[in-house]
């Protein structure tokens, strides 16, 4: 199903699911604020209860370039980007999500920063609507790989003896994609993750590679929202 009524329901529920994840934020907290379509309603909600008297005492610590412009504006204390204290609780979206709650991210391409933050965070906030989930990684989205320009081919080819359908990704313009650290994204197609651990760790092994879009392990809690309503999954409570 798509239109323009399924977009407006799937806009509906990344809301939802966002705005129940920033109930878990409490006045003092640093927050980590991650990218994309859905996690970006998170930061407005902060902002707004900010802005009420609500929350008081919050600092937040951004996943992006464009979401730090986007805090900046909506008047959030920002932290250093050096990361001068842990985080206390992150708020992210995710392209895909298993049962056992690892997530592919990435589609932004803000994955390595996003990924800084989750593994300095107490606590990892994946918010999504129903359509994101999957009985295994792979099966809905490409994996994006955050590789350095020099000697990507080597790693290009690398990929793909792992069995992976290897693209370069690109601006609408055509003009090459670079991260806000100015590494080129490879989106690799693996097929269904049966092991995202195993997949991880040989891909964290290979010189060249800075950091791929598997979050394994990571998330703490999960909340989803759909046309059934809202739920909230916590890791080893699920």
């Amino acid at each position: 199903m798509t239109g323009p009524g399924f977009e407006d329901s799937r806009t509906k529920y990344k809301q939802q699911a966002a705005e129940r994840a920033v109930t878990l934020v409490e006045s003092g907290m640093v927050v980590g604020l991650g990218s994309g379509s859905t996690a970006i309603f998170a930061t407005r909600h902060i902002a707004q209860l900010i802005r009420e008297g609500t929350l008081w005492d919050i600092t937040a610590f951004a996943t992006s370039v464009p979401i730090l412009r986007e805090a900046a504006e909506l008047g959030i204390p920002m932290i250093a980007q050096d990361m001068p204290c842990a985080l206390d609780i992150t708020i992210d979206g995710a392209d895909e999500v298993d049962a056992r709650m690892n997530v592919i991210k990435g589609g932004g391409g803000a994955l390595l920063w996003e990924k800084i933050a989750a593994q300095a965070s107490r606590r990892e906030v994946i918010v999504v609507d129903d359509t994101k989930i999957s009985p295994f990684l792979g099966l809905r989205f490409a994996v994006p790989i955050e590789v350095l320009a020099y000697g990507w081919r080597s790693q290009f080819r690398f990929l793909e003896s792992l069995g992976a359908r290897v693209s370069i990704r690109y601006n609408e313009d055509k003009s090459e994609f670079r991260t806000d650290s100015g590494n080129m994204i490879f989106d690799c197609e693996f097929g269904p993750i049966h092991e995202p651990a195993e997949l991880s760790a040989t891909l964290g092994a290979r010189a060249g590679i800075v950091e791929h879009g598997l979050f394994v392990g990571l998330t703490t809690d999960l909340i989803v929202a759909g046309k059934s309503g809202l739920r909230h999954l916590e890791a080893n409570k699920s």
